[in-house]
């Protein structure tokens, strides 16, 4: 079997359960066997012997679906060894889905029974009937979250549906918990239009706290966000749209900092405007961005062109003065930043030649960035993906779990651009000038630091926006 010489990865990792003959060399021969079939061996955990043989689960980083198949059958065909089982360890780790509902308090006699549920728990309803700002105190919306999606825009895989877009929805909820201790659940709504998802979250909007929106198609997306924005007193937040600008923001103030420009004197050009890339203009126009354009796959955003939605007519409203138009190779020349969250492989290594000294690069669409690090190495000042195998991951997941911790914490009706911004900079910020680099520019989505200082800034900027329910 020839070497296999594609990359492995953790997300087509198997298991393999083995029975080796207690010999010497046997255990040997299966490792060797595994690497030669391109195999990474990820570990080898406990082992139990019994009498001549013994037993190990070894895991291995495969590089697709085919490649764990080609694993499997190499080895099957040793000698002394049995292979007992196997399993894709990304399947084994979603069966059952990855979050659950756990009880606060116990009801272990009559009297817990008593307060936890009839009689008692009728006082807690008049209560509320009484004052319905007690729910935010005495029901899970003081810490619970609906993420909400149609499954029309999930990752690079498209309209897919609901159901199979919950995978994503619960790695979501398990990501909210685990970063900033909110409780969020999966809501795939099965709909045809935006509208059927303004009607269904407005009557399902008085169990949550607030409305993490998720992979919903552009331009629904944008209406959807507006009109529950409009209808709704708690935050509604479209994560593909700002969360993504937020970290897009942190990254570049940081990025600018390394290469010695100034946000207010450089020029960014962003492809691909759906719903990322209008809310990455926004934010840095708020944030002070001398001049920004940008451009769709029939070229750059420019006021007076034909046909343009009324996100990409705003945008065309409120960026590109110098009125540039043509491809993105005809208007990146000159430009200090580049920002992508379109299409792999748009961006060419002239492109990146053609702009300012030092250039940065936010290559960020996902799976393949619009141009891969390594064809730009030596050439860009500060080069940024949307990938973990690369350095510079601009990460939603530094984001959202502290915008809505502050959020929530501050009672806050709605996230206004001043809590995004205070989410970027308490981000940026959590890079010490110290640490700062080319390839560090953005904290480690495992510093359990950033959220509590993102949650901090956030309720903060609700307070000075004026934007908190009152006790």
């Amino acid at each position: 079997m020839s070497k296999n010489t594609r990359p492995t990865s953790t997300q087509y990792s198997i298991t393999l359960k083995v029975s080796l003959d207690n010999e010497p060399g046997v255990l040997g021969r299966l490792t060797t066997t595994i690497g030669e079939a391109g195999g990474n061996i990820f570990a080898i955990e406990g082992f139990v012997a019994k009498g001549p043989t013994l037993e190990r689960d070894i895991v291995v980083n495969c590089s697709s679906v085919e490649h764990q198949g080609q694993i499997v059958e190499a080895v099957s065909n040793l000698q002394d060894v049995a292979l007992l089982e196997w399993w894709d360890r990304t399947f084994r780790m979603h069966e059952g889905g990855k979050v659950e509902v756990l009880p606060l308090c116990s009801v272990g006699d009559r009297d817990d029974l008593s307060m936890a549920y009839t009689p008692g728990v009728a006082r807690v309803c008049t209560a509320i009937a009484e004052n319905e700002a007690l729910a935010d105190e005495l029901t899970i919306r003081k810490n619970t979250v609906a993420i909400v999606s149609d499954g029309t825009a999930v990752l690079g895989l498209g309209d897919i549906g609901p159901k199979a877009a919950m995978p994503v929805m619960e790695g979501k909820a398990l990501l909210f918990k685990e970063f900033a201790g909110v409780d969020a659940f999966p809501i795939c709504l099965d709909v045809s239009t935006p509208e059927e998802i303004i009607e269904t979250v407005i009557r399902l909007a008085p169990t949550f706290g607030g409305i993490n929106l998720e992979d919903i198609a552009a331009p629904g997306a944008f209406e959807v966000e507006q009109r529950l924005d409009e209808l709704l007193d708690i935050p509604i937040f479209h994560d593909d749209q700002h969360g993504t600008a937020v970290v897009a923001l942190a990254g570049l103030e940081n990025a600018l900092r390394v290469v010695g420009k100034d946000m207010a004197d450089v020029s960014v050009v962003i492809s691909g405007v759906g719903a990322a890339g209008v809310a990455i203009g926004k934010i840095l126009l708020g944030a002070g961005v001398g001049h920004v354009v940008g451009v769709d796959s029939k070229g750059a955003i420019v006021d007076g062109r034909e046909n343009l939605n009324d996100a990409k007519q705003w945008f065309a409203e409120n960026t590109n003065q110098r009125k540039l138009s043509g491809a993105l190779s005809d208007v990146i020349s000159g430009a200090d930043v580049f920002l992508g969250v379109s299409a792999p492989g748009v961006l060419s290594v002239d492109d990146v030649k053609a702009m300012s000294s030092e250039p940065i690069v936010f290559a960020m669409a996902n799976p393949d960035p619009e141009i891969l690090p390594e064809e730009v190495e030596g050439i860009v000042g500060v080069m940024a993906t949307g990938r973990s195998d690369y350095p510079n991951q601009i990460n939603n997941v530094l984001a959202f779990p502290g915008i809505f911790r502050g959020a929530l914490d501050a009672r806050a009706t709605r996230v206004t651009e001043g809590m995004k911004l205070a989410a970027a900079e308490a981000i940026a910020s959590s890079v010490l000038d110290s640490e700062l680099s080319a390839t560090n520019i953005v904290p480690s989505v495992f510093d359990r630091e950033v959220s509590v200082r993102v949650a901090a800034a956030v309720a903060a900027a609700a307070v000075a926006d004026g934007v908190i329910r009152p006790k």
